[in-house]
């Protein structure tokens, strides 16, 4: 396998396990525990297998240099910010508008890349942007929903949620001298831990709610699917592909975030919403597939030549 692609495919892996979070933290809610509640166990219990992993097979952090340490640490908040920024907007925005905000994401993520690396988006990456834009609102059923009267706080936090997500996938597309992967998801997963516990539900921990009640199923699900693997995985993919393209590829998790629901809490499916989902998909495949076609033709004439 080409290994572009192969590194493409562990974003898009680790972006459809941030889509399956939604509907854990919904079937959660279902047995009688808050969202903060949901997501405080997810970090947690994400925190720990992550120490665990550690201790068995390296035990020892490595010396990292003062920008090394600001890059991990950056990711770490942004990680926890997003989880915390995103469950607020909740509060005051439908579930399915609270979607678009956050796939705002795609757009500033490409335009922190360009700004970052002084350098304009090419056309695929513009082209595929507003396929993906068309695509989010269809999927995600916004069209049906009443705008009037939702209230600022919403729509700030919303796009707040947006930003950190950008911000949180640009920083894992910086190379970090002398770390390991395991190491580098320790110290952003212990940071994001910290911001969880201040913000959010950390008397789980002692309450009985985490152990006792049977919370930590859902932590243990939850910390497997939105700490171990996109944090690994983005570790690993994002600086070989960047900052610009990671955000257009993690537009796979809305997709993934209907259909899961779909399957699991038989919330309806419309044509509209199918659509949707096909051209997120082909927006998100656009960048690729026109990438390779440009290196195609430009091999064709060497060859000529």
């Amino acid at each position: 396998m080409n290994k572009n692609l192969f590194y493409a495919l562990l974003i898009v892996i680790a972006s459809s396990s941030y889509g399956i979070l939604s509907t854990i933290v919904k079937v959660a809610m279902q047995h009688g525990f808050t969202s903060g509640e949901a997501v405080s166990s997810q970090y947690i219990i994400g925190f720990i297998i992550v120490l665990t992993i550690f201790i068995a097979t390296q035990r020892q952090l490595p010396k990292l240099s003062k920008k090394g340490l600001f890059i991990l640490v950056c990711a770490g908040i942004f990680t926890g910010t997003t989880g915390i920024v995103y469950g607020e907007s909740l509060k005051y925005l439908p579930a399915s508008l609270a979607v678009v905000m956050l796939f705002q994401f795609t757009w500033i993520g490409l335009l922190l890349d360009c700004a970052l690396h002084k350098r304009l988006p090419s056309r695929a990456e513009v082209i595929s942007l507003i396929v993906l834009f068309a695509g989010t609102i269809l999927a995600a059923g916004v069209l049906n929903v009443d705008l009037s009267g939702i209230a600022v706080q919403g729509w700030l936090l919303g796009f707040a949620a947006a930003f950190t997500f950008a911000c949180f996938i640009q920083f894992n597309s910086r190379h970090v001298e002398g770390i390991t992967t395991t190491s580098r998801v320790l110290i952003v997963s212990f940071v994001a831990l910290i911001l969880i516990c201040i913000f959010l539900n950390p008397e789980i921990i002692w309450n009985g709610k985490l152990f006792n009640e049977g919370l930590w199923k859902f932590g243990l699900t939850l910390g497997i699917f939105g700490i171990i693997l996109p944090i690994y995985l983005f570790s690993i993919a994002v600086p070989k592909v960047g900052g610009a393209l990671a955000s257009i590829l993690s537009a796979i998790e809305l997709p993934v975030a209907v259909t899961v629901s779909v399957i699991v809490l038989d919330e309806p499916l419309t044509s509209l919403q199918i659509a949707g989902i096909i051209l997120v998909i082909v927006g998100m495949m656009l960048p690729t597939i026109l990438s390779q076609r440009r290196q195609k033709e430009k091999s064709l004439e060497s060859i000529n030549k």
